[in-house]
């Protein structure tokens, strides 16, 4: 007798890396000497009841439901309880920064076009004050700036393997259907962390995904600043926020 595990998925919706050089890396601002060792592990669901789909079964707006999903992660660990914002809200963000493919009609947008629509216009009256760019493959720094900033914005490059994964893992190729980006470009929210892998918000539910399969499909991750640690913020030692100041008013003048 055999059984067959199903697999939810939606759409997708994230287009490759767009590079600029104004965006900031965080790793310019941390000194690892000092900057404390973070946790063995991280959760920021558990005053989460529910994670919308945000329409993105129907639509490939992964990027802006990714951004809603963090508000509901960060209001949550801010008030105890979740802060949910609409569907519409959401929607209303993707269709200021969508693309979409005239010769397929298909719908996406490039993570930094959202993360500064995010931060100048944005999202369910949510803004953020800033966002950096994050080494994917520094671990310690990926842990250290999930922990601090209350999780991060990730963008994979995902594999058709994935699709009948009930855990995201490498399955020990890049080839066929394991190569990166063969199913499509996915952007989620990094909500938990442990040593075995990491557990991000998709298609309304958790996914987990083991640190082998990060270190091969995730391709972009962004740690976002609120406009209140920036003004009033306390850093944690070994992280310098007068630079990362002094360096956004650079970038955004």
């Amino acid at each position: 007798m055999s059984t067959t595990v199903a697999i939810v998925t939606g759409k997708l919706g994230k287009l490759p890396v767009r590079t600029d050089v104004r965006t900031l890396s965080i790793g310019r601002y941390v000194d690892r000497a000092k900057l404390p060792p973070p946790p063995s592990t991280l959760d920021l669901t558990s005053h989460v009841a529910e994670w919308p789909m945000y329409a993105n079964d129907q639509r490939g707006d992964c990027t802006t439901a990714a951004a809603g999903h963090m508000i509901e992660a960060w209001t949550a660990e801010a008030r105890g309880a979740a802060v949910e914002v609409t569907e519409a809200a959401v929607l209303r963000a993707f269709d200021r920064v969508k693309v979409v493919d005239s010769a397929t009609g298909e719908e996406g947008a490039y993570e930094l076009d959202v993360l500064r629509f995010w931060r100048d216009s944005g999202i369910g009256r949510h803004r953020i004050g800033a966002y950096a760019r994050v080494s994917v493959h520094d671990h310690r720094l990926v842990q250290a700036t999930a922990w601090l900033f209350g999780g991060l914005y990730i963008g994979l490059a995902l594999p058709v393997t994935a699709q009948r994964q009930p855990t995201w893992t490498w399955t020990g190729t890049l080839s066929g259907d394991a190569k990166p980006g063969s199913w499509g470009g996915h952007a989620v929210d990094v909500v938990r962390f442990d040593a075995a892998g990491l557990t991000v918000v998709t298609w309304g539910r958790l996914q987990r995904m083991t640190w082998s399969f990060w270190d091969r499909y995730c391709e972009e991750a962004y740690c976002i600043l609120s406009e209140d640690f920036l003004e009033h913020g306390l850093a944690p030692n070994g992280f310098d926020l007068e630079a990362l100041r002094a360096d956004l008013a650079l970038v955004t003048a």
